[in-house]
């Protein structure tokens, strides 16, 4: 099988899971595939991922145009009528009522994270099927709009991740350093109704001991983020859709930050420090995913030695001939023992001899969506293409050089 036609099948089989195996009420993300008690549990950010997988599937004739603009409506329909916290949606809920389902104990309100990466999936359809389906875009721009970015800053200079009816900001998280949630400043910023003050980036994102990094490792400088680069999805999940070859802030290029971190990743998975079996050239990737013992966020400062598919394949579009030698490698493991219902299982430990049987939402969705980045830029394409997407880049003060890249 040539290369190309493996991605076509690794993208076609991974699209299976947010179709195919979509809530059959809600058709949202199902969080997982291979644990029963979860079936009716949907993601709203694993949500956002799955559009943007639709509309690659679209482009490469895997999916129908208008079946994904049914599915898309379906979904904003049942959104509608879900709980909403300050406009966020919570990150998880019941796909049967839309009830929120707790993710840890005070996190029984709104995510503007997660949110974040539902209305990045949901901006990149209306640019995609919008001329061809006008209530689509309706209901798109009702959900988008409706979000209260800045009731999410406290302070002008404060971005809070959650927000409960019962707890407040008691979670205390503010949105600091370098990590996956720029696109939330981004869409706050650019937004038409509920725009955040500037502050808040320049001030809190920005102005933090985890923002700038300056180190070197295997020889290779990391200008941001935390040390050694943290997990992979730091370069993925807010690139999905920002366009990061022509984007800068401060005179630093987001794709030489996000190709720098994933060189290191793959570089300590070749240095194979703790002597982790299974590790090299051709098997590296540590990011988010399950593990033997349990889902963790795996990184080179935090290995045990599982590797995540999604963490080499959603590199693509950075360091794509490695990525690429990863793809055949983890397609011939153990005669195609990676394999599952969905496309690639979540994970494997060679160390322990451990393959996962499961299926994450958050780490499929990249998979597909970060190949056709590789493939054709359409993701980045279709959302930079959004005026309130330009909007909210210049509040910030990020500079785009690409608005017609190819």
């Amino acid at each position: 099988m040539g290369r190309l036609t493996l991605l076509d099948k690794v993208q076609m089989e991974t699209l299976r899971y947010f179709t195919d195996f979509a809530h059959p009420e809600s058709g949202m993300a199902r969080e997982r595939f291979g644990t029963p008690g979860m079936l009716d549990t949907v993601t709203t950010g694993g949500t956002g991922f799955g559009i943007m997988a639709m509309m690659a599937g679209v482009r490469r004739h895997f999916l129908g145009a208008e079946h994904a603009a049914a599915q898309i409506t379906r979904i904003c329909e049942f959104l509608l009528s879900a709980p909403r916290y300050r406009g966020a949606f919570a990150h998880w809920m019941n796909g049967n009522s839309g009830a929120t389902v707790s993710f840890s104990p005070q996190d029984d309100g709104g995510d503007i994270v997660e949110t974040a990466f539902l209305v990045m999936g949901l901006i990149t359809a209306r640019q995609y099927l919008g001329g061809s389906a006008p209530r689509l875009t309706r209901l798109i721009d009702e959900l988008w709009r409706g979000v209260d970015w800045a009731g999410y800053c406290p302070s002008p200079g404060a971005m809070m991740w959650h927000w409960s009816p019962r707890h407040g900001f008691g979670m205390g998280l503010e949105l600091r350093g370098w990590h996956e949630a720029l696109v939330a400043f981004v869409l706050g910023a650019g937004s038409p109704t509920h725009s955040i003050d500037p502050r808040a980036y320049w001030l809190g994102w920005k102005n933090s001991p985890t923002y700038r990094n300056g180190q070197s490792y295997y020889r290779i400088y990391l200008p941001l983020g935390p040390a050694m680069g943290g997990p992979l999805f730091f370069s993925h999940y807010s690139f999905l859709g920002l366009d990061p070859r022509g984007l800068e802030d401060d005179g630093l290029s987001f794709f030489g930050q996000n190709r720098a971190q994933v060189r290191i990743n793959r570089a300590h998975c070749m240095a194979n420090p703790h002597g982790f079996a299974g590790y090299g050239k051709d098997c590296w990737g540590l990011t988010s995913c399950d593990g033997p013992h349990g889902y963790e966020a795996f990184a080179p400062a935090h290995d045990k030695g599982v590797i995540a598919p999604t963490a080499a394949l959603a590199s693509m579009p950075y360091l794509p001939h490695a990525a690429l030698a990863a793809l055949s490698h983890f397609n011939r493991y153990q005669d195609g023992a990676l394999w599952g219902d969905y496309g690639f299982r979540d994970a494997f430990c060679p160390q322990e001899g451990w393959v996962a049987e499961s299926h994450l939402a958050i780490n499929q969705g990249p998979i597909v969506a970060m190949i056709e980045n590789h493939r054709s830029g359409l993701l980045w394409q279709l959302f930079m293409s959004a005026p309130e997407v330009r909007a909210g880049l210049s509040r910030l003060g990020i500079r785009y050089h690409g608005w017609r890249a190819a």
